[in-house]
């Protein structure tokens, strides 16, 4: 799994070297030297058959980069959210992802970045209704006193109709703060409008790609 890059500035990378070598390869094939000796021209030859191998190889490359069937892609510096098929994108959504925001707790042992995770995953989990069961730092965030009963930790409604989870505890989820929608305001969840997130749960199954940058 690649973490902190995004597939789609690989493919870009894949692209401009796809372009260097049909180049290349074009000048070696076509270009012709006025003195250029057989061995000169045995050289460039195999060397043109190389650069063609070598072509075919990073066009499989990008091939395989380029998923089939359905996936999501997270701008989470645009807060966007892209539902693709192949390189068609058949839904995009406004989103909330992480505020970045740093939080400790009162004696500073402990420390959680509100950040959305960078990388590639799959989603893990669906919930229809789903239940918020509220960490620590949910807790110490409102100064309230951490519960010691589990029920306590419960909160229904929070999280919208749907909840697709991707690992670690993050998930894309509903929203009660539409406003805030397009914003940088989250724990590091994925927050969705509820029509846009309809779409989204239906379309992806377990399985799932999802690819963060």
């Amino acid at each position: 799994m690649v973490k902190n890059k995004t597939f789609l500035r690989i493919i870009f990378i894949l692209c401009g070297v796809l372009l260097f070598v049909e180049a290349i390869g074009y000048y070696i094939g076509d270009h012709k030297v006025a003195h250029a000796t057989a061995i000169d021209k045995k050289a460039n030859r195999k060397r043109l058959t190389d650069l063609r191998a070598e072509n075919s190889i990073l066009r499989s490359r990008l091939r395989s980069l380029n998923p089939d069937g359905i996936y999501i892609v997270i701008d989470t510096a645009r807060n966007r959210l892209f539902l693709k098929y192949g390189n068609r994108t058949i839904r995009e959504a406004i989103v909330s992802t992480g505020s970045g925001n740093i939080l400790k707790d009162s004696d500073g042992r402990r420390k959680w970045v509100f950040d959305t995770p960078r990388g590639e995953f799959t989603v893990k989990t669906k919930y229809v209704s789903p239940s918020w069961t509220k960490p620590d730092w949910a807790f110490i965030e409102e100064d309230e006193t951490i519960p010691k009963n589990f029920k306590d930790r419960v909160e229904n409604g929070i999280l919208g109709d749907y909840a697709l989870g991707f690992g670690n505890g993050y998930f894309i989820h509903g929203t009660l703060y539409r406003r805030l929608l397009g914003r940088s305001v989250t724990h590091g969840c994925i927050r969705v409008g509820d029509e846009d997130l309809m779409a989204i749960y239906t379309a992806a199954g377990i399985g799932t790609r999802i690819y963060i940058f």
